[in-house]
């Protein structure tokens, strides 16, 4: 009797462990699908161009308002610092001054895409009053830096009337961004492409109003 008791019960063992093994394999099969997904969906991401990639050559737009005569501001534009610099009534006037000692005063031999057809002119500006240029020398994409001051100064020449000083290899440039003569960078630096929104903000990068 006992014999036959153990015999029966092995069939009814072996479908217990059937199920079990059925539910094991859902259940591992429906993590391993969850696991793909968390792994799929990084990759997915990586892909996905990021929010400062889509802005990378989009218009930035800058606010002028309170900006003092003299003053330089800075934004980026693709990549590019863009300098917006409030120039003073003396500096306005010494633009004419400083005509003989550029070595293209009126932008005429800068090429189309360093200076737009509204920018070739003694300020290289749509207003006098504003000169936006990009902060790259047009060598060898060194920074320069603003020297503003007037007069006799370390690696500028005695009769100085302000502008901008690369100092990786001693190019000059008048607060238009003209280049000066036996210099180093070949073209004046460039105008980027822009527009004024209202008279206290630009549009950089953009200039169908133009």
């Amino acid at each position: 009797m006992s014999a036959e008791k153990n015999t029966n019960a092995q069939p009814e063992l072996s479908t217990e462990l059937n199920k079990e093994r059925r539910t094991w394999m859902i259940a591992t099969s429906i993590m391993g699908g969850v696991g793909g997904t968390a792994l799929v969906l990084p990759l997915v991401n990586t892909f996905a161009p990021s929010e400062k990639a889509k802005a990378a050559g989009a218009a930035v737009e800058m606010d002028i308002s309170g900006m003092q005569p003299g003053e330089l501001r800075t934004v980026e534009w693709r990549g590019k610092p863009v300098w917006i610099v409030r120039r003073t009534p003396e500096q306005l006037t010494n633009l004419a001054k400083n005509n003989t000692n550029l070595a293209d005063p009126n932008s005429e031999r800068t090429p189309d895409a360093l200076t737009p057809a509204y920018a070739r002119n003694e300020g290289r500006s749509i207003k006098p009053e504003y000169f936006i240029g990009v902060g790259i020398c047009s060598h060898l994409g060194c920074s320069p830096i603003s020297k503003f001051e007037m007069g006799a100064q370390p690696s500028l020449p005695n009769d100085w009337v302000g502008g901008f000083l690369c100092p990786c290899h001693g190019s000059t440039f008048d607060m238009a961004g003209r280049v000066y003569k036996n210099k180093p960078a070949p073209d004046n630096l460039e105008v980027p492409p822009h527009m004024y929104l209202s008279d206290t903000k630009i549009l950089i990068g953009e200039d169908k109003k133009a």
